[in-house]
């Protein structure tokens, strides 16, 4: 579904969510496929697009630019990379994809809790203005949460919160929580945030149900209206499953 305006100043867009591993499908190690995520992309044909897992220039994917690549592959016209660290002669990070221009874009690094572990990672949330026709705009990002730490990941969700408390303009994250529902994080998410779906699909492809980790959430709920939310049943490209939601921003 494309933007739509319509006469009530009501805005309808389409967003999706996506970790790409690296664009490396899970059954096949070491092959890299950028043409099989930026396929399953293409064929959702949201208006804006958040990607995790994106590698740039890394030695694991052929030193090839991941970020650029998806852009161009998947014909949108704006994107916005933002590197979460500096991976294997490379950068890894997140990507935002927009039919729309993009405005103030920001690398917010997320806070992280004492590691002794040492199995965290930096993690970033990219921030973008999004330029729609006719006027509106609509703050969005897209973020890949602490997976090991627990404590670093509540932290994180509790630093979204303030993003979205500082911004004047409609608020939309997206991304990987790694976090299930019911969790201290994602109870956190919705002190501030609607979430597009409740008893949410899985959105993980593990050897066994991994419920949902990956979300799309709206702030403030005056703003927003969730006219759908699907999970794309793909299990091969990735080992996650894109999310795919229609919003009314009003």
């Amino acid at each position: 579904m494309p933007l739509s305006v319509r006469a009530d100043s009501t805005t309808i867009i389409k967003v999706m969510t996506y970790n790409t591993h690296h664009c490396n499908p899970p059954g096949k190690p070491g092959v890299i496929d950028v043409d099989a995520v930026a396929n399953v992309v293409k064929a959702q044909n949201a208006d804006i697009v958040a990607l995790q897992e994106i590698d740039v220039n890394t030695a694991r994917s052929g030193n090839i630019n991941q970020a650029e690549l998806l852009a161009s592959k998947t014909g949108y016209k704006f994107y916005f990379f933002a590197k979460a660290m500096d991976f294997d002669s490379g950068q890894y990070g997140v990507l935002i994809l927009s039919k729309y221009s993009l405005k103030d874009t920001a690398t917010h690094a997320l806070p992280k809790a004492e590691d002794p572990g040492g199995r965290g990672e930096p993690r970033v949330v990219a921030l973008a203005t999004v330029e729609l026709p006719g006027g509106k705009s609509f703050r969005f990002g897209s973020t890949h949460l602490e997976a090991y730490n627990k404590t670093s990941r509540l932290l994180q969700a509790k630093d979204i919160n303030s993003i979205a408390s500082s911004t004047t303009l409609p608020f939309i994250i997206a991304g990987d929580f790694n976090a299930r529902e019911n969790s201290d994080v994602i109870n956190t998410i919705d002190e501030h945030f609607i979430r597009t779906c409740t008893n949410c699909a899985g959105t993980f492809v593990g050897k066994r149900d991994e419920g949902a980790i990956d979300y799309i959430a709206a702030s403030p709920r005056s703003t927003i209206e969730v006219l759908s939310h699907s999970v794309v049943p793909d299990k091969e490209t990735s080992d996650h499953m894109p999310v795919v939601v229609t919003l009314k921003l009003k």
